[in-house]
């Protein structure tokens, strides 16, 4: 097939253009008869090739351009090759074929092919693969519109409507009977692609850039409508194997199925927020709740709470758990000690999703306060006897958000040691060991530090130490995510220090330890807080907070320029400052 492919590439450099497919479609204008050597350039850019085979044998009709007459030629791309070679001997011809680009065209090599295709029996798999491909070329062409390349639009709206017949072809094999709005859909869409294909061919024909113009608008249109007719269909199609995944889940009670299918509905959710609002309309919550709620599928708990903590990711997920008395159940988990630690992180998880800070949506849980203390001391518990880093990350994210989410909360955990038991994890390599780890131990703190109280345990526990080794938190491989992670972790250390200043102890325990230097430094050096803006307020607050308890601690050209000033303008000072590398 590499081969084949190749020769038609080959073969495209005179003009034609070439799409996956296993045969070829010669659209053969006039009269092409080739009876020598003489007339073989003339033949070449006459014949253009497109693979556009169907499964099956179809082919695409071809739409006939105004006063040509077309003639449609199946036949295999590897055979005719080979017959067109014998008459293709001449050096000129070799010569330009051997030096030629294989496309003029800079995107030719990012055609979209489906490796090896969906699996038979696999309408999922099928649907999410062509909804890929399809998607991907109708953005494809929206860019290849605007830069008014007519040649690459038509052949790209070509190879579009072979991949939506496609899928309306190979979907219809192996699904059930197509409801009547499913099929008015796929004749809509099947109308829209011709409508494409046919208006681009006649734009190609037009050399008057006013009558583009306004034809331009006409194709614009057409790819919208049919981009939202694809998109309709595409969300029926979905909406039909999610409820006979949701099904199997329900009227399931062999373990075996049970684990396969909820792994299929885990995929799913992976795929984005559109299929995760499919899943949570369609009953998928209810369907993975009832699982966790019966004994005989303990071993899939983890399973299913980890589908239910994707799909908890939009709006419809979340109330969908809370009309099934979701956290109560989470609660339950959580609080049964004979649950294995995996499943009770994995509800750990749920609730650090529907928790969210990030989520306007959650907080509304109405449900989630009357269980909020048992959840709070079990996540508690789950953190100071957590095996690993990723178990203690996920019961400290639920932790950090729930302290968003009320402030009841601070005040448990402060009842509960929770800073005694976080600030002692740090020093546990195993279970933190990362800034994202360390990122929601300084945001349960940062929101804590409000609370008068809590100025004493942290002096008691060494947390201004713990909270100065934080401000000089750096990042170890320069991903953008832990970079980010890091300067949230820099900015909360800086802010919980500023809060936690009001009392005078801490204040002088971090004038001590040297707070003021390392401040001093983050204000002043860029590369130290990555250039960010939000680490230099919260470290100017913080400079201010300890200068006014000890104002000694500054040198005379620090106050003036970092203390003295209004915030804005000792911001505008350090956000200027130029370093030096010489």
């Amino acid at each position: 097939m590499e081969r084949q492919s190749a020769r038609v590439q080959a073969a495209g450099a005179y003009g034609a253009d070439t799409s996956p497919g296993g045969c070829a479609v010669l659209y053969v204008s006039g009269n092409t008869d080739v009876c020598g050597p003489d007339r073989c350039r003339q033949a070449l850019l006459r014949i253009g090739v497109n693979m556009m085979a169907l499964p099956g044998g179809r082919h695409l009709d071809s739409i006939p351009l105004p006063g040509q007459r077309l003639h449609l030629m199946q036949v295999d791309s590897v055979q005719r090759w080979m017959e067109d070679l014998k008459l293709m001997t001449e050096c000129e011809c070799m010569c330009v074929l051997q030096a030629k680009p294989i496309s003029l065209e800079e995107d030719a090599q990012g055609d979209l092919i489906l490796a090896g295709g969906p699996g038979p029996g696999d309408p999922l798999q099928l649907l999410l693969k062509r909804g890929w491909v399809i998607s991907t070329e109708l953005r494809r062409i929206g860019q290849k519109l605007a830069q008014d390349r007519w040649a690459r639009v038509h052949s790209m709206s070509v190879r579009l409507t072979c991949h939506a017949r496609s899928m309306v072809s190979e979907y219809s094999a192996v699904s059930r009977n197509s409801s009547q709005e499913m099929s008015q859909i796929e004749k809509l869409l099947m109308e829209k692609c011709s409508e494409l294909s046919a208006v681009t061919e006649r734009c190609l024909q037009v050399e008057n850039e006013h009558v583009l113009k306004s034809m331009k608008a006409c194709v614009s249109e057409t790819l919208s409508t049919l981009g939202e007719h694809f998109g309709q269909l595409l969300e029926l199609a979905l909406t039909r194997e999610v409820q006979a995944l949701v099904r199997k889940i329900d009227a399931s009670d062999n373990i075996y199925t049970t684990e396969s299918t909820t792994g299929n509905l885990f995929s799913l959710t992976q795929e984005g927020a559109p299929l995760c609002r499919i899943i949570a309309k369609e009953g998928g919550v209810v369907a993975l709740f009832k699982v966790c709620r019966q004994d005989t599928f303990r071993c899939l708990y983890p399973q299913a709470l980890r589908t239910l903590a994707s799909i908890c990711c939009v709006e419809e997920g979340v109330h969908q758990l809370e009309k099934v008395d979701g956290v109560l159940c989470l609660a339950d988990i959580l609080t049964d000690d004979s649950h294995s630690e995996a499943t009770r992180a994995e509800a750990a998880a749920v609730v650090a999703q529907v928790t969210s800070p990030h989520l306007p949506f959650t907080q509304h849980l109405s449900s989630f306060l009357e269980s909020m203390e048992e959840i709070v001391t079990a996540l508690v518990k789950l953190c100071q006897e957590a095996s690993s880093g990723e178990v203690f990350l996920l019961a400290s994210a639920a932790l950090a958000n729930i302290t968003f989410f009320d402030t009841m909360a601070c005040e448990m955990l402060l009842q509960l040691n929770a800073i005694r038991i976080l600030l002692e994890a740090c020093s546990d390599k195993q279970r933190v060991d990362t800034p994202y780890t360390r990122d929601q131990i300084v945001t349960i703190l940062a929101n804590m530090s409000v609370l008068e109280q809590c100025a004493s345990d942290v002096i008691q526990e060494n947390g201004v130490q713990l909270i100065m080794g934080m401000l000089s938190e750096k990042p170890r491989s320069g991903t953008p995510a832990e970079v980010a992670a890091c300067e949230r972790v820099q900015q909360k250390a800086a802010v919980t220090l500023a809060r936690l200043s009001r009392d005078p102890a801490v204040a002088r325990e971090a004038v001590r330890l040297s707070c003021m230097s390392r401040l001093i430094e983050l204000c002043r050096s860029p590369s130290e807080r990555n250039s960010s803006d939000a680490v230099l307020v919260a470290c100017l607050a913080a400079l201010r907070r300890l200068a006014g308890v000890c104002p000694e601690g500054l040198q005379d050209s620090d106050f003036q320029q970092l203390v003295q000033p209004r915030l804005v303008d000792s911001f505008l000072l350090c956000s200027n400052m130029e370093e030096s590398f010489v």
